[in-house]
């Protein structure tokens, strides 16, 4: 029995087993797997670990796009989440040939995929708060929102989600060291729904760990009553 001689249902299941590139090349041999690479129903789920792989067509965008994760670890992330005042030539012609590749392909993600329920960003240094704005406004069905090591997200992004976050229920800005202690307070005010984790943020204290703050707090007093 051929390939081809499946029924659709059967062809969908099987792809799903496959990476992007092994759809993408069993989709160049038949007209028929083309048509099923191009299905919305196929493509409910990215998951990217470089910014070079938004770059390649082994995948379709479209509004069966449930769940997206753009998670880069590697050395080379190290040097986009330098502040740029402090990056040397080389640094900065290395983050010049990729700074919106993320940025753009999440804009294009806010043009055709309006039921997207999560979305996790890690080592994402070039991300700005407007980015994330934009994908608040243009998928309001978004119920996770998971930001790690993004230097450029601050307060914005926080204020963006009091105001545009209706559906939202779980919010992780880990790492972000440009957001602050009032930033997320507002957060827990007006959204007390939402479940709200800032490890390592904020003044770099972990504000999973209440008692920790507070005990640094109480030193802080007494070094200046001192």
């Amino acid at each position: 029995m051929h390939i081809t001689q499946l029924n659709r249902e059967c062809l969908l299941h099987l792809f799903s087993f496959l990476d992007r590139n092994s759809r993408k090349n069993l989709a160049k041999t038949c007209h028929k797997l083309l048509e099923v690479f191009q299905d919305p129903l196929l493509w409910s789920l990215l998951n990217f670990h470089s910014p070079v792989e938004l770059k390649k067509d082994n995948f379709l965008l479209g509004p069966a796009l449930k769940y997206l994760s753009i998670c880069w670890y590697s050395e080379r992330v190290k040097v986009c989440n330098i502040e740029d005042w402090m990056k040397n030539s080389f640094q900065k012609d290395f983050c010049n040939r990729h700074e919106n590749t993320v940025s753009d392909f999440l804009l294009d993600v806010c043009n055709r995929c309006p039921n997207l329920l999560s979305l996790t960003l890690s080592g994402c240094g070039h991300v700005t708060d407007d980015c994330i704005l934009q994908v608040l406004k243009n998928c309001p069905k978004l119920k996770s929102l998971k930001l790690e090591n993004c230097v450029r997200i601050t307060d914005h992004t926080l204020e963006a989600v009091t105001l545009h976050g209706g559906s939202l229920r779980t919010l992780h800005v880990d790492f972000c060291r440009n957001i602050t202690q009032a930033g997320l307070e507002r957060v827990r005010q007006k959204c007390p729904s939402v479940m709200l984790r800032a490890e390592r943020s904020a003044n770099m204290i972990p504000d999973s760990k209440p008692e920790k703050k507070l005990m640094l707090e109480k030193a802080s007093r007494k070094l200046v009553q001192l």
